[in-house]
């Protein structure tokens, strides 16, 4: 059998355990020893006197030795209630999309509600105290605003979760620990004394229960709440046995430890014995006792009670536990049961019947509630191991309460390494509006922090192992978002129709960006007011179809006289004559009043473009065709042009190639029996919207030609844009 010792360090008294659990989880204390401090070196269940302190648990632990024949070199120790932090907060987080909630996710919550405990600590925090996180709780799960038990699997557009964060100073840890290193011995394991008396006093079946544990000690009173399973809050009041005391030293004339002795009395027996400071022996009814306590039992209970309900949420419990000495004094429990609103028999003092997986060996000790925290400390040496431990994270050597549950994102926290280094960052977004409408682009998402442990790869989730070497190097942003008009679906999707000399052309809208005319490769900014204008000038849809506008002849906007500037809406008519065509951009279908709205075709520039071509085949066709003379005054040796041409195909259906230099280049006409000069446009690359308003100059071996003039081998052909 292997001992575990035990110390509950506390205000008045050193109470030191030696046991062992069986395999059946009963526990058998072998030996208990209980020394009082000889001086109050001890103040509110903190060491003010390291020396005097260590000097006591090397007495207790020097008997403790005598009794079991056995050298004790480790102890499991707790903190006190006193010096506990206790923060509970409310964290969110929003996904950009609806997204599947993952366990790393929800991992992610509770580190951003730690962060958020610290900081909130770091605000009411008037000490010089540095905090450790020795553990956190979840309260509750929010998914979309609503409680749920459980995050992980649904899905979800925003999660929360309401936190629990508790925290130790670092100058408590280190008293308690240099106390024990002069006693001569290290620390095997260390819990908190709320977490060590209700393993004792609340079995985990008991949990679901909304409970309240209450352990009154000398020097404070540690207040604990169950509910749903878990511990929910700790809290302390600085009110407790010692008060008691102090006020019996001040009516009964005597020093404190004669006080202790007659407020032990007090609770076991009908009748107080005691001697003052003269010397004068006294024997009073315990009822005297009582009285003189009253008020001070009536004040503590009444602290106690106000806790209980703040740290339950503004609300009485179902019902409450007493520990410890101070608990033990008359009146206590009705007190406290009339200050929570409960039954008297729901408020009771828990001792030899929490006890009864306990056994003593030694015969004269008496199952009392006093030692429900001592074995709870030896318990949670089976149930937790916690220890302190440390590492050194990127250069610097850190101390973290182990929990049995620590990664690398815990010494992360307790460095104050910054929460949004761990995780990748987007690069900045861009915020801007679209008639009206808020819009915005994120970033590039950036690489995860590289993290590795003793040289090797490890992520934030990996379980931290004592004096290791953890390096992180931060994460890092994404690329900045980039945003062009050309990429807006009001650029590429939506046009404007006017009827232009009966015809329907439609026409990109223009987009206005904080009230300027910006071109499609324009990248957006931060805050641009973006708009699609519903209207055209006439100058700006002349130039869109690369018109030259005859400005002698009248120009009219829905049958009233217009100029160059004048606004054009949708549906709008135009009428104007031209000095020369360019390449319009056009419908096929003539406007007509009765015409049903689907038959107008509607294209994006993009499309339009692609059948500039075809377009200009049957302008140009129709002024050859107009051009001609009509077949009844040809002579009657001559038949009309289509018919020598059907003649020679029935003739020879053979196709004819031949080469022209465009430009300097040669370049060979196929598939046709003959050619005009619009066919060079679907053998060259020729930008046509680069115009700008510009007509294209034709010319055909240095003159000036028409689209629909023929053809023929080694004709020398220039093809560029006339500058206005």
């Amino acid at each position: 059998m292997n001992n575990v010792f035990g110390l509950d360090i506390g205000t008045r008294n050193v109470v030191g355990t030696v046991g062992y659990q069986t395999d059946d989880k009963e526990f058998v204390v072998t030996a208990q020893y209980v020394k009082e401090h000889e001086t109050r070196a001890m103040l509110d269940g903190q060491i003010h006197d390291i020396g005097r302190v260590a000097k006591t648990i090397k007495e207790v632990k020097d008997e403790l030795e005598k009794q079991t024949g056995q050298p004790l070199e480790e102890v499991c120790i707790a903190a006190a209630g006193r010096v506990l932090k206790t923060v509970t907060t409310h964290v969110e987080y929003e996904y950009a999309q609806e997204s599947v909630v993952t366990g790393e996710d929800v991992h992610t919550l509770d580190l951003l509600g730690i962060e958020k405990a610290q900081e909130a600590l770091k605000e009411v925090n008037d000490t010089s105290y540095k905090f450790y996180c020795v553990g956190y709780s979840t309260v509750k799960f929010f998914l979309n605003d609503e409680v749920f038990i459980s995050l992980e699997g649904h899905k979800a557009n925003k999660i929360g979760e309401d936190i629990i964060v508790t925290f130790l100073p670092e100058d408590v840890v280190d008293g308690l620990y240099a106390a024990v290193g002069q006693a001569g011995l290290s620390v095997a394991n260390m819990t908190l004394e709320p977490i060590a008396a209700i393993n004792v006093a609340i079995p985990e079946n008991y949990r679901m229960l909304n409970i309240a544990l209450v352990d009154v000690g000398a020097g404070t009173s540690d207040i604990s709440i169950t509910r749903d399973g878990s511990i929910i809050a700790y809290g302390m009041i600085p009110h407790a046995g010692d008060e008691l005391t102090e006020v019996i030293v001040q009516h009964f004339l005597v020093d404190f430890n004669m006080a202790e002795s007659i407020k032990l009395q007090s609770t076991t027996s009908d009748t107080v014995t005691y001697k003052d400071i003269m010397s004068i022996e006294h024997t009073i009814p315990a009822k005297d006792v009582w009285d003189v306590a009253a008020p001070v039992v009536d004040n503590i209970a009444q602290e106690v009670s106000a806790k209980i309900r703040e740290l339950n949420g503004d609300k009485t419990v179902s019902a409450c536990f007493v520990v410890g000495g101070g608990g033990k004094i008359h009146g206590f429990t009705e007190k406290l049961a009339e200050g929570l609103d409960l039954p008297e028999e729901r408020v009771a003092l828990r001792g030899e019947e929490v006890l009864g997986d306990v056994t003593f060996e030694q015969e004269d000790i008496k199952k009392d509630p006093l030692l429900v925290t001592p074995i709870g400390i030896c318990l949670n040496y089976y149930d937790q191991r916690n220890n302190f431990i440390m590492v050194r994270f990127n250069g610097e050597r850190i101390k973290l309460y182990d929990n049995n549950r620590l990664t690398i994102v815990d010494a992360a926290l307790q460095a104050g390494f910054p929460n949004d280094e761990l995780f990748p960052k987007r690069g900045t977004p861009i915020n801007f509006t679209v008639n009206g409408v808020a819009r915005l682009v994120r970033g590039e998402a950036g690489e995860g922090a590289v993290v590795t442990m003793n040289g090797k790869p490890a992520s934030i989730n990996t379980p931290l192992e004592p004096n290791s070497e953890i390096i992180i190097e931060p994460s890092t942003a994404g690329e900045a978002a980039e945003y062009k008009i050309s990429q807006l679906d009001e650029y590429n999707h939506s046009v404007i129709t006017f009827i232009i000399n009966g015809r329907r052309i439609s026409c990109p809208r223009f987009v206005q960006v904080n009230g300027e005319l910006e071109p499609e490769d324009y990248s957006i900014r931060e805050n641009d007011v973006i708009e699609t204008r519903n209207y055209y000038t006439v100058r700006q849809i002349a130039q869109f179809m690369d018109l030259v506008i005859d400005t002698d002849q009248m120009i009219f906007v829905n049958n009233e006289e217009a100029d160059l500037d004048t606004l054009v809406y949708e549906n709008f008519s135009v009428e104007w004559k031209t000095d020369e065509y360019g390449v319009a951009r056009i419908d096929n279908n003539n406007y007509n009043d009765t015409q049903e709205s689907d038959n107008t075709v509607t294209r994006t520039s993009e499309q339009m473009m692609n059948q500039v071509l075809d377009e200009l085949h049957d302008d140009f066709a129709k002024e050859a065709e107009a051009s001609a003379v009509p077949e009844n005054e040809l002579p009657e040796n001559e038949l009309p042009k289509n018919d020598i041409q059907e003649e020679i195909q029935e003739e020879d259906s053979s196709e004819n190639t031949i080469t022209v230099i465009v430009n300097g280049e040669p370049v060979e006409l196929s598939g046709k029996d003959t050619y005009i000069f619009v066919d060079i446009f679907t053998h060259i690359s020729f930008d046509l919207q680069a115009g700008k308003g510009r007509a294209i100059a034709t010319v055909i071996n240095g003159r000036d030609a028409q689209f629909s003039e023929e053809l023929h081998e080694g004709d020398q052909i220039e093809l560029y844009w006339k500058e206005n």
